[in-house]
């Protein structure tokens, strides 16, 4: 399914998860927002919430970043963590998350600041996949996912995507409708020759992986 359609999927329990990286397209991240979604907001996360619009259902963080949450803005159920721990702010969440039964995520405010916690993201879809989830990664300047068996879509009002190995196995890689089609191909980690293809105009590109994952990248035209 295209991600343009993912806040569609009503079926479905979905959480918005909302990080403290920089977001300069508000309104591109609103446009995402379901009536149905719930909103949880780790830590700095918390700057963009009037920005967004969106009331949180749980906060999460140990406050290094940010001030502890108090006032009538902000009631609402918040787990404070330890300064010293395993997780990541972002990470504790998804894994909250999972365990409370919700089927799709959506991570924004998650990548664009430093490069560890984003890549540490990253690393998170992959959890998410398999896990079963849907899940989509939203930034200023793309939306990320992991692409398996099941195959997805690209629409043409992407100008660019990009496929990359992030887990080491990704065979028997097909896409078409595209630039740079490619059948029963395999795209290795120490190559990243899948940047930047290109949707041909007018059709829709579909993308699927046979054996092992795929990191997504549908990159946003510039405005």
């Amino acid at each position: 399914m295209d991600s343009i359609l993912y806040h569609n999927v009503l079926t479905m329990k979905r959480c918005v998860i909302i990080g403290g990286a920089p977001i300069k397209e508000y309104a591109r991240v609103r446009a995402y927002f379901s009536a149905e979604d719930d909103y949880v907001f780790c830590d700095s996360g918390l700057r963009h919430m009037e920005a967004l619009g969106a009331k949180p259902s749980l906060i999460v963080g140990d406050f290094d970043s940010w001030h502890a949450p108090e006032g009538s803005k902000t009631e609402c159920e918040t787990i404070t963590l330890p300064h010293e721990k395993d997780d990541t702010d972002t990470a504790y969440a998804v894994k909250e998350c999972i365990r409370r039964g919700y089927d799709a995520f959506l991570l924004t405010g998650c990548a664009g600041a430093r490069l560890d916690h984003t890549l540490g993201n990253v690393q998170l879809l992959v959890r998410l996949y398999r896990a079963g989830k849907r899940a989509l990664l939203l930034d200023d300047h793309s939306e990320m996912e992991i692409v398996g068996r099941e195959t997805v879509t690209v629409s043409d009002r992407f100008p660019y995507f990009s496929l990359l190995n992030i887990t080491g196995s990704a065979r028997s890689v097909t896409i078409t409708d595209a630039k740079f089609p490619l059948t029963d191909a395999q795209i290795p980690t120490d190559d990243p020759y899948g940047i930047s293809n290109e949707t041909l105009t007018g059709k829709t590109s579909r993308v699927s992986v046979r054996e092992g994952e795929l990191l997504l990248v549908r990159v946003f035209p510039d405005e």
